[in-house]
């Protein structure tokens, strides 16, 4: 010990008296000798093919070596367990001091070399080798592009300082982010925050990356959905990568800053990065930045995308550097077709455009008028040998298109890998309960298919793993696509310069061209354009402009975003006056682009603020005592669950009502509670099928839907084509009929049965399950924090778990796991993998070998997603097993 700390402790203090636990972890013991072998200079550096233990172990003295000397950490427990023991009266003689101050000197002098060298852990980027051998075994990588390299080598990431990497679509950007995650876990020991903008690329990230985490021993946790645990555990030991949706890391972020653990999180990375500009979740990643930028100063932020416009503001904003490359794994050709010339934009040629070569398919007269735009003939110079996507502007052109170039296809595509095809369709049943989209049924014979939202979940996931199998060669689909699931093609076909009815972006052309080229397949990709005549002008502006601009979205809609900021700053206590909340503004990306506004922006942001205080107290969210703004317990229940500012009220309102007649011989009265307001918004009832489904309602369920403001006979005129009163809730009744198509959801388990029922999209069906699943859990932490509301604590939990999953009991477990489908999951159930346990000590050959239709990769993602899912609630276990057997620091005496 100090000087200091013998002054400041009594003689009767055991100090040390807890030291035994601490040194049993090996890791820390694992630290000093490594420490030890650091200061000494003695221990050979690790060979690059090792793995991450092996590295930790060359570092190390050797035994000889230790037997003579003792290594730091044999001597630095001795003396700990020597002072322990000793007696309070015992002196501390000048040797036993001096040879103290010797060793407290090197473990010094070694702490210092252990952080001279902490991004240094191998030959590999500072990871080790071992990174590199998994990049080849499990994603077949055998090396890193040029820019890659150059990347990872910038001094500001060497720094910690924050980078916006722009590359087109294809270039390898992910693996960039992925590697200094790996080494933000490995070697700084901090928690890593991975946002992506859709559930399903959350999804496909965890599968990839459990086997990475099962290798180098780290966690990969899902927050999508209905999924994540709020405020997170705090693993002693091990560390986390959180992969999240936009909306999800917002509260991620929100939880570790009441929990004044934001620290622990060492590196955000932000895919999309250009999604900062779109809607209400643009709003919602720039406050999640803003928010890390100002109270998590030591957390650096990496963000990423293909498309972004003004990179200056961006890097204003997030006090970014930035890097730019245009590498293209495969070089990419863009056409545009007039009529039925294929042409290169070219500013030489007098209207910019240079004829390539002419369309050589013969039309009959009836076929062109099918296929006026000549997409057969496009098309099939390329499949089946090679892959082709086309997007339409609209879902019901999607479909449409497939089963027009089926009409035309030649009779021997249906024999171009048949039996693969035929095993998609017994999927593609199973998944459907016995039932196929006729489109589907006529289309993948043929090796072509749709991709829409108005397919379920499970349906898009076979047509995408098909797809990338070559078992499809065609896609028909939306602009969504283009920006979700990584989906390349050899030729990319753009139906129209539209998206729905609205012209399309630069940045949406970009996405969807993107798609084009094959890494490892191909040497180039193709995208073609198709215009009319008189849309050649627009062709030059799409293709030649710049990309558009990313605009703060922070004061949109009515500056509801900026209402739901205010409310968490003053509720996680980062703001107690207006004047903090007008400072934290102007480091959002809104004071940044001031020039872009219509008046002074510090000035809106000043009116903005004090608008948006003012009505957050009409709403009972804040009030003003002394002087200093604070939280009322329903503005706190709003923010900590992530409640709209302008539903909480009403949902607030509902909860309390509900309590008065609350029936629970039933799902539905809990079902209308948490059927999402917005949805119900969008909604167009069938009145007809409403007031049918109605008929088969109990009388308490009658009387439920009465006390909402939905009674039978609102329904029965609406149903007969009258007019209904002015001062009828015709949004609770649409909340009703939603509610009812949970119930039948609920109830069977059949999405299509519930759209056939109901005349719905199985598409829609299901999004209305995932975001009811998703406004339940919210639900649940809303009520939490009102002590009135405590009945549903325990009701939200469980029916968030029966919305999540919509599965029989059994087979929870392993709809848990990434990948895993109900489809999927009953197989598994049925082959006698019937918990999370079996699944994650199974062999992927025997799976193979036992589960029908089951690939080699998907069996190995699984089995690893498995394992990870299990580590993650064993560490939780732990976290909660040594919290309790803790001695508590305020015990008396």
């Amino acid at each position: 010990m100090t000087d200091k700390q013998h002054a400041e402790c009594s003689d009767g203090e055991d100090l040390f008296g807890d030291y035994d636990s601490l040194l049993g972890d090996s890791s820390l013991l694992a630290k000093l000798e490594q420490a030890d072998a650091l200061a000494s200079d003695q221990a050979p550096p690790p060979p690059p093919t090792e793995d991450f233990d092996s590295c930790r172990e060359a570092k190390r003295p050797k035994v000889e070596e230790n037997e003579a000397r003792r290594s730091v950490s044999e001597r630095l427990k001795t003396a700990l367990r020597c002072n322990a023991a000793a007696p309070a009266t015992a002196a501390v003689s000048r040797s036993a001091a001096a040879k103290e101050a010797a060793l407290d000197s090197r473990v010094g002098d070694a702490a210092e070399a252990v952080r001279a060298r902490a991004d240094d852990l191998g030959p590999f980027f500072g990871l080790p080798g071992r990174v590199r051998e998994l990049l080849f075994t499990l994603r077949g990588i055998p090396g890193l592009y040029a820019w890659q390299e150059t990347c990872l080598r910038l001094e500001c990431l060497a720094q910690r300082r924050n980078l916006i990497y722009t590359l087109p679509t294809s270039g390898g950007k992910t693996l960039v982010a992925e590697l200094l995650m790996i080494r933000e876990l490995l070697c700084r020991k901090n928690n890593c925050l991975f946002v992506l903008p859709y559930v399903a690329l959350v999804q496909e990230k965890v599968r990839d990356l459990a086997a990475l985490g099962l290798e180098l021993d780290f966690l990969v946790e899902e927050y999508a959905g209905s999924r994540g645990r709020f405020p997170p555990v705090n693993r002693v030991g091990r560390r986390s990568l959180y992969v999240a949706t936009i909306e999800k890391a917002h509260a991620l972020v929100n939880a570790l800053i009441e929990e004044e653990s934001l620290g622990r999180v060492g590196l955000m990375v932000v895919d999309e990065l250009h999604m900062l500009g779109e809607g209400s979740r643009g709003a919602l990643l720039e406050i999640t930045l803003a928010k890390v930028l100002r109270l998590g100063p030591g957390t650096q932020i990496i963000g990423m995308s293909a498309t972004l416009g003004n990179i200056g503001d961006l890097q204003a904003f997030l006090k970014a550097e930035n890097y730019h490359d245009d590498f293209r794994p495969v070089r990419l050709e863009e056409y545009v077709k007039v009529g039925d010339g294929i042409y290169q934009m070219d500013a030489r040629e007098e209207d910019s455009f240079r004829l390539c070569r002419r369309l050589e398919l013969k039309y009959s007269s009836a076929m062109l008028k099918a296929d006026p735009d000549h997409v057969v003939a496009l098309v099939t110079e390329v499949i089946p040998q090679h892959s082709c996507l086309v997007f339409c502007p609209t879902k019901k052109n999607c479909e449409n298109v497939a089963v027009m170039i089926c009409k035309y296809l030649r009779r021997d595509f249906l024999g171009h890998r048949r039996a693969e095809k035929e095993v998609l369709l017994q999927q593609l049943e199973e998944c459907g309960r016995g039932s196929v989209c006729p489109v589907l049924r006529r289309t993948v014979p043929l090796g072509l298919a749709y991709h829409h939202s108005g397919l379920t979940a499970d349906e898009r996931k076979l047509l995408e793993d098909a797809y990338s199998a070559g078992v499809l060669c065609l896609i028909s689909c939306t602009s969504t696509l283009a920006a979700g699931v990584n989906l390349p093609a050899r030729r990319v076909i753009v139906r129209a310069p539209l998206v729905a009815r609205e012209a399309l972006k630069t940045s949406q052309y970009k996405q969807m061209a993107g798609r084009a080229g094959r890494a490892g397949l191909d040497r180039q990709g193709e995208s073609i354009l198709i215009l009319q005549e008189a849309q050649r002008q627009q062709a030059k502006a799409l293709l030649c402009a710049p990309v558009e601009k990313c605009y703060s979205r922070l004061l949109a809609e009515d500056h509801k975003s900026l209402h739901a900021l205010i409310l968490s700053l003053v509720g996680l206590k980062a703001a107690s006056h207006v004047e903090h909340l007008e400072d934290f503004m102007r480091g959002t990306l809104l004071f940044v682009q001031r020039e872009h506004a219509q008046v002074g922006v510090e000035d809106a942001v000043e009116d903005a603020v004090g608008r948006s205080v003012q009505l957050l107290q009409l709403k009972g969210l804040l009030h003003v005592r002394e002087g200093e703004l604070q939280v009322t317990p329903l503005g706190r229940a709003a923010y900590k669950g992530c409640v709209d500012v302008l539903y909480s009220e009403a949902l607030h309102r509902d909860l309390q009502k509900g309590l008065e007649g609350l029936v629970l011989n039933s799902l539905l009265h809990l079902l209308f509670l948490v059927t999402p307001y917005e949805l119900a918004a969008a909604c167009k009832p069938d009145w007809m099928i409403f007031y049918t489904q109605m008929g088969s309602l109990s009388s308490k369920e009658l009387k439920v839907f009465a006390a909402a403001g939905v009674p039978e006979s609102l329904v029965a005129r609406a149903a007969a084509g009258h007019s209904v009163s002015k001062n009828a809730d015709v949004a609770a009744a649409k909340r009703a009929f939603l509610a009812l198509v949970l119930l039948s959801l609920l109830k069977d388990g059949d999405v299509w049965g519930a759209a056939e029922k109901f005349q719905l999209s199985r598409g829609f069906v299901q999004s209305l399950l995932a975001s009811s699943a998703s406004f339940c859990s919210r639900a649940h932490y809303f009520t939490q924090e009102l002590d009135s509301l405590w009945p549903y604590c325990s009701l939200l939990e469980a029916l968030t778990r029966r919305l999540s999953y919509c599965v029989k009991a059994e087979l929870v477990p392993l709809m848990e796991v990434a990948g895993v489908t109900e489809a999927r999951a009953k197989q598994l159930h049925a082959a006698g993998y019937a918990t999370l346990t079996h699944l994650a000590n199974a062999e992927p050959t025997l799976l193979v070998q036992t589960v029908a239709h089951m690939s080699r990769k998907l069996a190995h993602q699984m089995v690893a997603s498995a394992k990870m899912l299990l580590n993650e609630k064993a560490e939780t276990l732990r976290q909660e097993a040594d919290h309790l057997l803790a001695v508590p620091s305020d015990l008396p005496g």
